[in-house]
């Protein structure tokens, strides 16, 4: 036991970026007590390594059961997290049966995180004899003794090689050098050069005809000079790039400058955020009677509570409504946060919003950089006003957040999947609200049962936008039958004669068609005629996917890709047929069947960046494409005014997927993709081909009802018990063998249904039962909307991950706890 009777900070409470089951206590020296405050980093030692903790709590005495070990030094001089953070950090652990340490490595940007890099010193109390070093080994030796210390990737240069722990064994072993782990800051400033006058220039610029007679004998330098002397007029300091560039020069010539003591350079620290080009701010556009209302009804229902749906249809104006709010947010000097479920599709949006708030807007995503990331987190924490994000901009360190908007709100990418914390951005959000003080609002044309349910219960307010801007009707739905259109013998390359003739009328007045299919690739699988064999991923229980223009068999969850075999592996014949189709087959099906028409393809494939999609949609809006053929990104964003046709090649595939919430998503995703034709003058026609026309969710989407839809829909969860009247918490146990999955799981289920009872489910196989090489149980359990009897759940759930995994070969096991599965 140790006890401290001093007043003073002895000890701190830290948290580390792992998965630790609890948050270490770590002593502070004496020196460092006046420097450490709450959400500083601090280097603390942990077994063999060293790392990057933040403190969360200062402590002045704490019996321990155990010596702990003592802080080696402080990293920053201001917090890098705020308390609100933190707590908020604790309650998606908890809520999400995670540990605080999962949730702080996902949150805080890489480059804030430091790592332990391996580094050899030079043991200058030995004087060794180096005849006994290899040639290799003497190098290293040779630059110790002038670097004092290198990194393997130091080494790995000199000697210009990989492989260099042979060399390193050796000097270890006669004594020549030790190792010491370094902590390595992974931010680092970007500094880009500045030019301007020396002192005596700047000082009176009448003298610059002096610099002109200096360098009269240089055309070059003469021209240099003169395009220094037309940016400076805006600037005193100008980028080297932009002297270079308007100059046709290069560092000689400036050098040359330099000498004469006409310019000096300078190291200047540059944000690598993205820079909005903008000419001054757009004035609002004037709101709608409907809108007008609409903003009205939102801010009555934020008197009695902090959350409310906007529930408008596609193309009635949404976003003009949260523009209001936003400025509205702004004026009482409070941040806003704007989340969408996918921020590589929201280039119209942002677009929309810099227009009207300028530098005011910042982009926080996936595909930034880890630098980028870091200057956005303490752009956000020095006050900047807007953000537009993804999941992930939750973790930002808000000071004086005032609005939350969730856009798209039923939209499934709102929960993250793996890894931990497998939270819903949009539940995690009005949590987060809460611990603000924020206004929050859910916007979606298509409102989640569980979102409409919380407004009939009172949780929330309602606010309904029922009518199209400018009062453009619903674009028209018709069904065709399949089944009749393979009789007639109609059905031409997957396209149905009503759809080919709509197409056909479209094109020749000059409008544009989008195109749904809902696979990427050529064909979902490939199968040979003579023997069956069909080409299947070697880590996964899935068949391989046809792509043509990469020439390659690919694996569309764990990205194994093998090159398309020119005859059968198993039996050598040569007749492989491709099965079912997907976008990249129709790409090539349209421009066959229109081959006037310009066809262009936006999924996974060709927009896997952010550049690549903007630049299609650009082509699209730009009308260089005719035919835009897409899986689900083409339902999400686009707001165009010339597209008149929207074709629905199969609808089938949406409605009979295996999940509770495969006719929620079908009504979703069809009207959702529907509502991008005719948003503007002209009232546009969706055509759904199906093989079940009369199936009920095609009946309430050719009519727009959604509450026909969401009542039937409520009536089937609740008879069930699924979600939002149960709750509901996937486990699920993965490992290389089946054989010890198997086990583990039989024994997990064992172990719960003795304290819950009939609310287990399973275990049982997965409809995908290996992936990425691991054989997969699920156990389900469904739980009342009960407050303790989930937290007594969760509680016997971590308990059983933490017992199983002490049984004999079962340590490798991986258990997953995914909360509200979505």
């Amino acid at each position: 036991m140790e006890l401290t009777p001093s007043n003073t900070i002895s000890f701190v409470r830290v948290l580390l970026p792992l998965a630790l089951p609890r948050e270490y206590i770590y002593k502070l020296p004496k020196e460092l007590e006046s420097d450490v405050v709450f959400g500083v980093r601090i280097e603390v030692p942990l077994k063999n390594k060293l790392y990057s903790a933040i403190v969360v709590e200062l402590i002045d005495q704490i019996e321990l059961e155990y010596k702990p070990r003592t802080v080696i030094s402080i990293i920053d001089e201001k917090p890098v997290i705020t308390a609100q953070q933190y707590t908020f950090w604790k309650w998606l652990a908890g809520y999400y049966c995670c540990t605080i340490g999962e949730v702080m490595n996902v949150a805080l940007p890489s480059g804030l995180k430091l790592s332990s890099e391996t580094k050899l010193i030079s043991n200058s109390e030995n004087q060794p004899d180096t005849s006994v070093l290899t040639d290799n080994e003497y190098l290293i030796y040779e630059a110790l003794t002038i670097q004092k210390e290198l990194s393997i990737g130091e080494i790995q240069k000199i000697l210009n090689k990989k492989t260099v722990y042979p060399e390193i064994r050796g000097l270890m072993y006669h004594e020549f050098v030790y190792i010491k782990e370094d902590l390595v800051e992974k931010y680092k400033p970007k500094k880009d050069t500045y030019v301007q006058l020396v002192e005596y220039y700047k000082a009176d610029r009448s003298r610059l005809s002096e610099a002109m007679d200096l360098a009269a004998n240089s055309e070059k330098q003469t021209k240099m000079l003169i395009a220094f002397m037309q940016l400076g007029r805006a600037v005193e300091k100008v980028a080297r790039k932009d002297l270079y560039d308007l100059s046709g020069g290069n560092k000689s010539i400036l050098d040359a400058l330099v000498k004469k003591k006409i310019l000096e350079t300078e190291e200047l620290e540059v944000s690598r955020l993205q820079v909005v080009v903008h000419k001054g701010e757009k004035l609002l556009q004037p709101l709608s009677i409907l809108q007008n209302a609409s903003l009205n009804e939102i801010k009555g229902h934020w008197q009695q509570r902090d959350v409310v749906l906007l529930h408008g249809v596609t193309g009635s104006g949404k976003t003009q409504v949260y523009i209001e709010l936003i400025n509205e947010t702004l004026k009482r000097g409070e941040q806003v946060l704007y989340l969408l479920p996918e921020i590589a599709l929201t280039a119209q949006i942002v677009q929309r919003l810099v227009e009207v708030f300028g530098q005011k807007v910042q982009v926080y995503h996936s595909r930034m950089t880890n630098h980028e990331r870091v200057e956005l987190w303490n752009s956000v924490q020095t006050g900047q006003s807007i953000i537009i994000g993804a999941r992930s901009s939750l973790f930002l360190p808000y000071g004086n957040l005032g609005l939350i908007i969730v856009d798209e709100e039923h939209d499934p990418s709102y929960k993250q999947q793996d890894p931990s914390p497998r939270y819903n951005a949009r539940d995690a959000s009005i949590y987060m609200g809460s611990l603000y003080g924020s206004k929050v609002l859910l916007g979606s044309a298509t409102p989640s049962l569980e979102s409409y349910l919380n407004t009939k219960l009172g949780k929330y307010g309602l606010v309904e936008m029922m009518e199209r801007f400018g009062e453009v009707a619903l674009p028209e739905i018709e069904i065709v039958d399949l089944k009749k259109e393979r009789q007639a013998k109609t059905l031409e390359s997957y396209f149905s004669k009503k759809m080919r003739e709509e197409i056909d009328l479209s094109l020749l007045r000059g409008k544009q068609v989008l195109i749904f299919q809902n696979r990427r690739g050529y064909s979902p699988s490939l199968q040979c005629l003579l023997c069956g064999w069909i080409g299947e991923c070697d880590q996964c229980d899935l068949s391989l996917t046809k792509h043509k223009f990469f020439g390659e068999l690919r694996c569309h969850y764990c990205g194994y890709r093998t090159p398309l075999p020119k005859a059968c592996p198993a039996c050598g014949h040569d007749e492989l047929k491709e099965v079912g189709y997907g976008t990249e087959k129709i790409e090539d099906v349209l421009k066959d069947l229109f081959p006037m028409a310009k066809v262009g393809r936006l999924d996974y494939d060709t927009a896997r960046t952010r550049s690549s999609y903007e630049n299609i949609i650009v082509e699209f809006q730009n009308k260089k494409i005719d035919i835009l053929v897409g899986t689900q990104m083409i339902t999400k964003g686009l707001d165009f005014d010339n597209i008149h046709v929207v074709g629905v090649l199969n609808a089938d595939l949406l409605l009979y997927f295996p999940d509770f919430r495969a006719s929620e998503r079908a009504f979703q995703l069809l009207t959702q993709v529907a509502g991008r034709a005719g948003r503007r003058q002209e009232r546009g026609k969706v055509i759904i081909q199906t093989s079940q026309p009369d199936h009920p969710v095609l009946v309430d989407t050719i009519e727009y009802n959604f509450y026909k839809f969401i009542a039937r829909e409520a009536v089937e969860r609740e008879k069930f018990r699924y979600p939002p009247f149960y709750r509901m918490i996937h486990i699920t146990l993965k490992h290389k063998d089946p054989k010890v999955v198997h086990e583990a799981a039989m024994k997990y289920a064992e172990k719960i249904i003795v304290y819950l009872g009939s609310r287990v489910l399973g275990p049982a196989e997965p409809g995908i039962s290996k992936l990425r090489g691991q054989y997969l149980r699920q156990i389900i359990v469904k739980l009342e909307k009960d407050h303790n009897v989930i937290r007594k759940a969760k509680k016997i759930l971590l308990q059983t991950k933490s017992s199983i995994k002490e049984y004999k070969g079962w340590q490798g096991v991986r258990i997953n706890l995914d909360v509200d599965p979505y």
